[in-house]
């Protein structure tokens, strides 16, 4: 199966493509690459241990029986966090004391799918280099433990749960000694679409805690509900909602909530490029955004960045998904990134994008700002953006052809700073995605279109 991890690790059709089978053979080889003999940090000679965790999807019980049988087997002892978000996985792996962590969830995609991803000990996704070790080791026999060597698999959904949820408040509410939980969110009606997924239970009680009045829609998972006509890829109700309760905002989750994108009293959406440009300028004003730096993706809106240099603050590119956001964020000490399809990453309090940190954290500037959520997102236009798809091509040549180089760099030359093209080849398809920003939607469509055409009639394969 080559290429098996993809940027968000191993994904696929559930007991087709991603079959107990191969979740079994994943955590057999995850022990033998991501264990630490060296760490032992109280833990009897030779106790090893990793946390489980998955989202609401009916084919993550089975999935998590056979990583945690591959994980235990190899001698680790695995706690079976049950039902939580990808980034309670990547919080309870960084304070836990456990040498990796693992979730099981397809996190946007329909219910049939689902995936595996790892996470190595403090907390953060593996690197391109130890997938491809665990994939160069996988199914290869070795000497496995024996007799007191194996590992216990133990369940614990509440501890986890209720530690991660602490977390999360402490974000915009931190306790002090002898004083009451503190509610700064008070006076705030927001609507919550949990997407019948991971977060169903962790959000709402989360902006309760903190205060928020909260109308909670789309938390009753039943295994084959997650995503569907809910969530931040389908937030139709939550906008109808919003409108409908008076409420002050909406915030709207995936699957696994390590993305949220918003919605205004209006029911207009908020996407991730104008949530990461209120949570930039709001750390700016509080002295916390390193080098006064946001890090965004290739496809985040010119619009944000034009806003950002006239707020006085910088932003640096990465390529698409959120693990090369964190890349570049380690890289040059930054503490706030993300990408328009609302993976936030905000380094203060996470090692992952975590959708219900950032809908609190976002609740919360709109409370301190005083002002609404559309009055704070009209700060950051977004400029028209046309995307087209060119399939059937030789996706690498749209890096190299000439007339292919020299169409881009007369389009570009015709924008200026009043817009940006961009040519992106697919991960996994002969496809090229030709993306144009412009001042207006009828450039941005004129620009796309005859950039698509010169690709199409260049690249044909």
């Amino acid at each position: 199966m080559p290429n098996m991890f993809g940027t968000d690790g191993v994904r696929g059709l559930a007991n087709r493509d991603l079959t107990a089978q191969l979740a079994l053979d994943l955590g057999d080889a995850a022990v033998r690459v991501l264990g630490d003999s060296n760490a032992k940090d109280g833990q009897p000679e030779g106790r090893r241990r990793a946390l489980v965790g998955r989202d609401t999807r009916v084919s993550g019980d089975f999935l998590a029986s056979a990583l945690s049988a591959g994980m235990s087997a190899g001698g680790f002892d695995v706690i079976d966090a049950g039902i939580i978000p990808t980034p309670g996985v990547a919080f309870l792996t960084s304070v836990l004391n456990v040498e990796m962590g693992a979730v099981i969830s397809a996190s946007h995609n329909p219910m049939p799918d689902n995936g595996i991803k790892f996470f190595a000990r403090g907390g953060f996704k593996l690197p391109d280099s130890k997938e491809d070790e665990i994939e160069a080791v996988l199914g290869q026999d070795w000497e496995r433990p024996t007799g007191a060597g194996v590992g216990r698999v133990s369940h614990d959904t509440v501890t986890a749960t209720n530690l991660y949820i602490d977390h999360l408040v402490s974000a915009v509410a931190p306790i002090e000694a002898g004083k009451p939980q503190p509610t700064p969110l008070k006076g705030l009606k927001v609507v919550a679409d949990c997407a019948n997924g991971a977060t169903s239970v962790v959000a709402p009680e989360a902006l309760r805690r903190a205060g928020a009045d909260v109308i909670v829609i789309n938390a009753s998972p039943d295994g084959y509900n997650i995503n569907k006509n809910a969530g931040s890829t389908h937030p139709e109700q939550l906008q109808a909602v919003v409108k409908a309760s008076d409420a002050d905002m909406g915030v709207a989750f995936d699957g696994d909530a390590d993305r949220c994108l918003a919605v205004d009293e209006d029911g207009n959406m908020v996407n991730g490029d104008q949530i990461m440009g209120i949570l930039a300028r709001s750390k700016k004003r509080e002295g916390k955004l390193a080098h006064d730096t946001l890090v965004v993706t290739v496809m985040s809106n010119l619009g944000l960045k034009l806003a950002l240099k006239d707020m006085g603050i910088s932003t640096v590119q990465t390529n698409v998904g959120d693990r090369y956001v964190l890349e570049e964020m380690l890289k040059g000490g930054y503490t706030l990134g993300g990408e328009q399809s609302g993976h936030v990453i905000n380094r203060e309090f996470a090692t992952t994008g975590d959708g219900t940190l950032t809908a609190l954290t976002l609740c919360n500037e709109v409370v301190k700002s005083g002002k609404s959520l559309k009055e704070l997102a009209a700060d950051f236009p977004q400029l028209p953006q046309t995307l087209v798809n060119v399939p059937n091509v030789d996706k690498l040549a749209s890096k190299t052809n000439p007339v292919v180089l020299e169409a881009v760099r007369k389009e570009e030359a015709m924008l200026g700073e009043t817009g940006r093209v961009l040519l992106r080849p697919s991960g996994t398809e002969p496809l090229v995605r030709v993306m144009a920003e412009a001042a207006t939607q009828q450039q941005a469509d004129e620009v796309c279109a005859r950039l698509a055409k010169v690709v199409a009639d260049e690249l044909a394969l």
